[in-house]
C-alpha cells in the first residue's frame, strides 16, 4: 500500500513540474511613428552613415567601361543577352580549365528574365551591372550526356523562348528543329558535354527541367561578379551581332 501512494506522489509531482506557469505580459502602448518625408533627420545617425554612403556611392559610381551602342534584351538575339552569354561562357570555362576538365566547357545557356534591365550607350558604371543582374545567383557547369541535350533542343523547339545561348545554335521551323549544333557540329550521343548555367536554371528554374538528367558541377563564380570582371576587362565593349536562335515562322511571341 505504502508502495502504491508513493508512486502516486512521484507522479503527482512529475505532472506539476511539467506545467509551465502561465504568465501575462504586462503591456505599454506606445506612439506610432509615421515614416514620411516630413519626418525629420536624425543629424547624429545622418553623420555615421554619411562616410558609408560616400564610399558605396563612389565604388557605385566608378565607370567601368563603354559601349557606343545600346544594349538592350529585346528579340531573339539581344546583343545584352548574348554578350552576357558569352561572359558566363568565358567564365564556366576559366573555371573548368583549372578545376579538372581539360576540355573546358561547350556551351552556355542563361535566362532573359535575369537581366533586369538594359545598359544605354555610353558610359559603363559599376552600379549598371548591379541593376542589370541583382540577384546572387551562382555560375553551375552541368555534365550532360549528349542524347540527354535533346531535352535542351526540345524545349527551345516549344517554348520559343529568347533564353540567350552561347556556341550554341538552334534552327526550327513549324514546330521542327532543323539544325542543333554546339560549337559548330552536331551532338554525339555518346559524347559527356559541359554546359555553362546559373543555379536557377540548372535547378529547374524557368521550367528547365532537362538539366536534371545531368551533374551539377558548383564553380562557387557569382554572376554578378562575373559580369563586372568581363566588363572592366574591356573598356570598349563590342556587343555580338551573330544569330544563335532562328526560330522561322515564329508564331508565339515570348520575348522579354
Amino acid at each position: 500500500m505504502k508502495i502504491k501512494f508513493l508512486f502516486l506522489g512521484f507522479s503527482a509531482l512529475a505532472f506539476t513540474a511539467c506545467k509551465t506557469p502561465l504568465n501575462i505580459a504586462e503591456v505599454h502602448p506606445e506612439k506610432n511613428i509615421s515614416i514620411s518625408k516630413d519626418l525629420p533627420d536624425a543629424p547624429a545617425f545622418n553623420s555615421i552613415i554619411e562616410p558609408y554612403k560616400q564610399e558605396l556611392e563612389g565604388k557605385m559610381n566608378k565607370k567601368i567601361s563603354y559601349t557606343s551602342v545600346d544594349l538592350n534584351k529585346s528579340g531573339d538575339n539581344s546583343n545584352l543577352g548574348n554578350l552576357l552569354a558569352d561572359y558566363t561562357f568565358e567564365g564556366a570555362d576559366e573555371w573548368a580549365k583549372r578545376n579538372g576538365i581539360p576540355g573546358g566547357v561547350d556551351c552556355a545557356v542563361i535566362n532573359i528574365g535575369g537581366i533586369r534591365t538594359t545598359i544605354g550607350k555610353g558610359d559603363i558604371f559599376t552600379k549598371s551591372i548591379y541593376e542589370v543582374m541583382p540577384f546572387e545567383n551562382e555560375v553551375l557547369i552541368v555534365k550532360m550526356k549528349g542524347s540527354d541535350l535533346k531535352g535542351l533542343f526540345d524545349y527551345y523547339l516549344t517554348t520559343q523562348k529568347n533564353n540567350p545561348v552561347s556556341h550554341l545554335y538552334i534552327e526550327t521551323d513549324n514546330g521542327m528543329t532543323l539544325k542543333e549544333l554546339v560549337n559548330g557540329k552536331e551532338v554525339e550521343t555518346n559524347r559527356d558535354y559541359y554546359i555553362a548555367t546559373s543555379d536557377y536554371l540548372a535547378l529547374g528554374g524557368d521550367n528547365m527541367a532537362f538539366f536534371g538528367k545531368g551533374k551539377m558541377i558548383s564553380t562557387g563564380i557569382k554572376l554578378r561578379d562575373l559580369f563586372l570582371e568581363k566588363f572592366q576587362a574591356h573598356p570598349q565593349i563590342v556587343a555580338p551581332t551573330d544569330i544563335r536562335l532562328n526560330f522561322k515562322n515564329k508564331k508565339n511571341k515570348t520575348n522579354e
